[in-house]
């Protein structure tokens, strides 16, 4: 028999009036707020639709958008590999149980301890360069393994600029050069096994879409021309989840077939770096408000969340929807609220100017999609301790992280 909570994970995404109202309330007055919640029932799900959508691929999660320990587990049992973008997420990887042979590491301008960290703790990894100096430091350290290229193919797609990184010349070696760093490489006796390129994050319109079929072509010529025959190709992730209640859902459908189109003269395997489209709808983060106060223009709900919680709505005006999950909300009179932090800092605003039911001390608020990106970019600044997260598997709850206490703000100190 198929349960209602079954048929919502089988949805393309999960709008936050999808959760329920009943189980957050519980949670937030068992845990406290602010409160991530991520359920991980909905994490399985969208990794089962992604490689349903690419049977042939091997996907592996871009952990950068969630490293939570709950969250790696469960990735790791469905079946997916990791990506890594630092030596940290190397380690709460390996702590997780991925094997080394696992895990891509994906380091931009990689540290020196970075390096020689992930040198020595998997060393069967494959090492993504995105710089000749990088293939220069690690022929240096003597390595000769797995190493890939990623490819800077001069255009990108995503919700912002600032996360274009297919057209951002940090990211990658410039696609009319890779072919000659890859000679290079496979002429320092390193095993070059494939290429990369990422066109970037959110994708989720025709226009990104067209964007990133140009990436897919900038990375399948590189393919062809490579001076060695190459394991796979990686294509990145920057599958896009719509943060506004009238967007549609990606057609993961049409990016499936855009991508085999591209790449059907390249004899690689596919590989897939997912990320927010695994997790992003899988989480919302619970807020008390504790403040009222009404302006000249939107009445101002003040919550115990704030930009060191979740931080995208200030570094890239992204929006998340807000629920009232206040017990006779909708019965309210609607009114233009912005929902704002307890952070000294007037970006600190979490939504802004939105249609909501009057606000009252003590209400609880959802914040939704907050499940990429949000407790990772969390923070200490104004000396605020990092929120908890409650992990839902099946039916049961657990504290998946602690709300850290304000002791461990000054724990490393000396």
């Amino acid at each position: 028999m198929t349960t209602a909570a079954d048929a919502a994970d089988s949805r393309d995404v999960r709008r936050l009036a999808d959760w329920d109202a009943d189980r957050l309330r519980s949670l937030a007055g068992e845990y406290g707020t602010p409160l991530y919640v991520q359920d991980l029932d909905r994490v399985r799900a969208n990794y089962e639709r992604v490689a349903g959508a690419f049977p042939d691929a091997d996907v592996l999660y871009a952990v950068k958008a969630n490293a939570g320990g709950a969250v790696l587990d469960a990735l790791r049992a469905a079946g997916a590999g990791a990506e890594c973008a630092s030596a940290g997420e190397v380690s709460r990887a390996l702590d997780a149980g991925f094997e080394p042979s696992e895990i891509h590491y994906t380091a931009v301008n990689p540290p020196a301890r970075d390096l020689d960290y992930v040198l020595d703790a998997a060393p069967e990894a494959t090492f993504v360069v995105g710089a000749r100096d990088t293939v220069d430091r690690l022929d240096e350290r003597g390595f000769d393994g797995r190493l890939a290229l990623r490819v800077h193919p001069g255009v990108g797609a995503g919700h912002s600029d600032e996360v274009a990184t297919g057209a951002d010349a940090k990211f990658g070696v410039p696609h009319d050069e890779a072919v000659a760093v890859l000679a290079d490489a496979v002429d320092r006796g390193f095993d070059v096994v494939g290429v990369h390129a990422h066109a970037g994050s959110g994708i989720l319109d025709a226009d990104d879409l067209a964007a990133h079929r140009e990436v897919l072509d900038r990375i399948a010529a590189v393919a062809r021309s490579a001076p060695a025959d190459l394991e796979f190709v990686d294509v990145g992730g920057g599958l896009g989840v719509p943060y506004r209640p009238e967007e549609p859902a990606l057609d993961l459908g049409a990016v499936a077939d855009a991508v085999r189109t591209a790449l059907a003269d390249v004899n690689a395997d596919l590989v897939l770096e997912p990320g927010r489209y695994l997790v992003a709808d899988a989480g919302v983060l619970l807020t008390e408000v504790n403040t009222v106060k009404p302006t000249d223009g939107p009445t101002l709900a003040g919550v115990d969340a704030g930009m060191t919680d979740l931080l995208r709505p200030a570094l890239y005006d992204a929006r998340h929807e807000v629920r009232s999950l206040a017990p006779g909300a909708d019965a309210r009179a609607s009114d233009s609220v912005s929902v704002v932090g307890p952070v000294c800092e007037s970006t600190d605003v979490l939504a802004a100017d939105r249609d909501l039911p009057a606000p009252e001390r003590g209400d609880l608020l959802a914040v939704g999609n907050a499940g990429a990106y949000g407790v990772e970019m969390a923070s200490n600044y104004n000396s605020r301790p990092r929120p908890a997260v409650v992990a839902l598997d099946g039916g049961d709850d657990r504290l998946a992280r602690e709300r850290e206490p304000l002791a461990a703000l000054t724990r490393l100190e000396r």
